[in-house]
């Protein structure tokens, strides 16, 4: 179990030496090579038994802890230029939700087909804690809420790569391209690439100081993020806390010896390899052998059919590039993969954008799901 931890812990920083030492690799991506290592390794039978409470644990400290992290360094200012485009593109990413998981209602058959619906609107707007909750406010079948719930990490899994390799050059031949505030050049997309990129110098002294205080603050953060969620009902806890989380993050950043500090986004995004080597480990191939193809086939239509639609209302809407992916990246797949996405699009500047819709679908998914259920109930009758 140890040695377990060890490596997820440690491993991704050899995935890091190995990207700066052999630039085919670093086309691959890191995020990518982690994904894959994660999957081979969680389907080899290699795990000790019982590492699934590590895993889950490992995956809510990593995620928690790197939120602050990469709010450091951000600047809110530069941020509300960008906020009216990011909230329509996340009323159009939901709007493609509940047409096309309706419109699919017609794909499924069996008579907890309504419940189906509103898991997807809920998942895919929010995140697993709403399709949780709105399983057992819809009493769905255990057994149908595992299958539905594993399907969706594989097909979240497709999207997220698709995010991270080719989204960005395909959505340009019909979305324009993303202008940083107040930038007439791509200068700043160079300088944000740059420092995304950038973990050397991490080791040195310094700057190995800077982050201590830094991971302190974060850990700060998160205690006190967790102390006031206590205070909400735990259907809520977990947008409560993620929110404050992202608020008190925010609040440091304008403190100018924390913002200054170097390599905080860094450190952040190494929490996030090792989240997205833990959680693709996680991911069982069993469930599989008996497919349900007209279920797999659904959660892909909620999950594709609502990114096109959602493209095409982009393109109405003259939504930039890498606003659209972002906040359907928050909507598909939940805040904690925001981090990842904003770094293969080289733009920092909008994982504020991402967290921020992903927080307000966390907020509003459950509503929505649960609504969309039974109105999709009523009118089957």
């Amino acid at each position: 179990m140890t040695a377990a931890l060890v490596f997820y812990l440690v491993f991704p920083a050899i995935i890091i030496y190995a990207c700066i030492r052999y630039p085919l690799l670093d086309k691959i991506g890191m995020i990518i090579i982690c994904y894959a290592i994660g999957l081979v390794l969680g389907n080899i039978n290699l795990l000790p038994g019982g590492i699934i409470k590590v895993q889950e644990s490992l995956c809510e400290v990593t995620v928690a802890l790197s939120l602050p992290l990469l709010l450091f360094s951000l600047d809110l200012k530069q941020w509300m230029r960008l906020a009216g485009k990011t909230i329509l593109s996340m009323v159009l990413a939901i709007f493609s939700i509940i047409l096309v998981s309706g419109a699919g209602y017609l794909w499924i058959s069996g008579v907890d087909n309504w419940k189906l619906v509103g898991m997807a609107v809920g998942v895919y707007t929010g995140g697993t804690p709403n399709l949780a909750a709105i399983k057992t406010a819809l009493a769905v079948d255990p057994e149908l809420f595992l299958t539905f719930h594993t399907y969706d990490i594989f097909v979240s899994l497709f999207c997220v790569i698709f995010f991270i390799t080719i989204a960005q050059r395909v959505c340009r031949l019909f979305l324009p391209g993303f202008s940083a505030p107040g930038s007439d050049s791509g200068q700043d997309d160079m300088d944000c690439k740059e420092e995304i990129d950038d973990f050397k110098g991490m080791l040195n002294l310094k700057t190995l100081k800077g982050l201590g205080a830094a991971i302190l603050l974060s850990g700060f953060i998160v205690g006190v993020s967790l102390g006031i969620s206590l205070a909400v009902p735990a259907s809520q806890a977990t947008a409560v806390t993620i929110l404050m989380i992202t608020t008190l993050g925010i609040a440091a950043s304008f403190v100018p010896a924390v913002r200054n500090i170097g390599k905080t986004f860094q450190l952040g995004m190494y929490l996030i390899m090792i989240f997205c080597l833990t959680v693709s480990s996680m991911s069982a191939l069993e469930r599989f052998a008996n497919l349900n193809l007209p279920l797999l086939g659904y959660i892909t239509l909620c999950v594709f059919g609502s990114l096109a639609v959602h493209g095409f209302l982009c393109k109405i809407f003259k939504i930039d590039t890498d606003t659209f992916i972002i906040t359907s990246a928050s909507a598909i797949c939940s805040p904690p993969f925001v981090p990842v996405v904003a770094a293969a699009l080289k733009n920092k500047t909008i994982i504020l954008s991402g967290l921020t819709t992903g927080i307000i679908g966390y907020a509003v998914g459950n509503y929505l799901g649960i609504s969309m259920a039974y109105i999709v109930k009523s009118l089957s009758h």
